[in-house]
């Protein structure tokens, strides 16, 4: 599918200058662009690479000189990453999933299937499941009794739902994403060490042999609009309420969320971030990644928290953390200075007690 540099530019709100009815049917980097592309090259760096690909076109940085760079057409634009938000969607075929039910998929005669719903093959709905209108479900998904999915979802390969799942319109689910197992609670006869650990801070009594008693988790999980999910991230369900994600909120691959978490709205949480039971995060909050947040902590709206910081404690909103342990990022820095500076620091110590040796000899 082509379209032209005109309704590319109307449809990102961008100025458009040259061959306006020129179409292209992609998008390329300046010096792998094809004559058919569009040639991303939305800073001045990029201008150069121009003259290495074939590009009729290109979306470019305000004031560019686009007869000077060889283009027939440009579109300008003041916010590259906002453009290209625009721009992919635009682009985007999305998944082929074809209309109605696939033949080998299972439904239970229970379930409501909204109007113009797609089911890809070998997909299983259980008992009383609702799906909103216009969702469209991949093949081998699995969707769990009395769950809910609203309107507009796109729900990808081997995606599991699990039992009374409530989850919002606008889902996007990728491959491989569970949402709604066992939360991961056990408990001991007797104080266990990790208990005794917690108290104490790394102090152990008797050691006692004991095993782990299971925890069955009777809630489930609830998600709101417009959130995303990504490939092979978990979220368990609830021990007795539900865990819940805000609308908004995207969730990168590899994330884990536990039991009884709260994620607020618009959060983003981005690949191998790690939510321990009961911990609530705050909207908006951003957690790059390999962050670890503890359990049973709150993490303040807007807190930015940098790649593999290792939250132990309750964050107040708005501060921006590092580290393992978190602390403030700016004293986090300065730690790391000092951290660097030690061995020149060693030597200078080692070179003074040179010194006082020798004067203490010669006394």
């Amino acid at each position: 599918m082509s379209h032209k540099i005109g309704e590319i530019a109307t449809a990102l709100g961008a100025r458009a200058e040259g061959e306006l009815s020129l179409a292209v049917s992609g998008a390329a980097e300046p010096g792998r662009a094809g004559p058919a592309d569009l040639a991303l090259a939305m800073s001045p760096k990029y201008a150069q690479a121009l003259s290495q690909g074939q590009a009729r076109a290109a979306l470019l940085w305000e004031g560019a000189d686009w007869r000077g760079l060889g283009l027939a057409a440009a579109i300008f634009v003041p916010r590259p990453r906002l453009a290209m938000a625009g721009l992919t969607r635009l682009l985007d075929p999305g998944p082929e999933i074809a209309p109605g039910i696939h033949g080998s998929a299972i439904v239970d005669p229970s379930a409501e299937i909204g109007a113009s719903a797609a089911i890809g093959p070998f997909v299983v709905i259980g008992r009383g499941v609702r799906i909103g209108p216009g969702a469209r479900i991949a093949a081998h998904v699995s969707i769990s009794e009395e769950a809910s999915i609203g309107a507009a979802a796109l729900i990808l390969q081997g995606v599991r739902i699990g039992p009374r799942v409530v989850i919002g319109d606008r889902f996007i689910a990728q491959p491989g994403a569970v949402i709604g197992g066992d939360g991961f609670s056990f408990v001991t006869e007797t104080t266990s060490g990790v208990e005794e650990i917690r108290r104490t801070l790394g102090q152990r009594q008797e050691i006692v042999e004991q095993g782990w008693v299971r925890i069955h988790s009777l809630g489930s999980v609830r998600i709101g609009d417009d959130v995303e999910i990504g490939a092979n991230s978990t979220v368990d369900r609830g021990t007795i309420r539900d865990t819940e994600v805000g609308s908004g909120t995207k969730i990168d691959n590899l994330v884990h969320l536990g039991h009884n978490v709260v994620v607020g709205r618009d959060a983003l949480l981005c690949g191998q971030v790690g939510v321990a039971g009961s911990a609530r995060i705050g909207d908006r909050v951003v957690l790059a990644g390999q962050v670890g947040v503890n359990d049973n902590i709150f993490v303040g709206d807007d807190v930015i928290a940098g790649g593999g910081t290792k939250i132990f404690t309750n964050t107040p909103a708005g501060r921006v953390i590092l580290g393992y342990p978190a602390i403030k990022m700016e004293n986090h820095v300065e730690a790391y200075k000092g951290f660097r500076r030690l061995p020149r620091l060693f030597a200078q110590v080692a070179e003074l007690q040179k010194a006082v040796s020798k004067l203490t000899k010669s006394d």
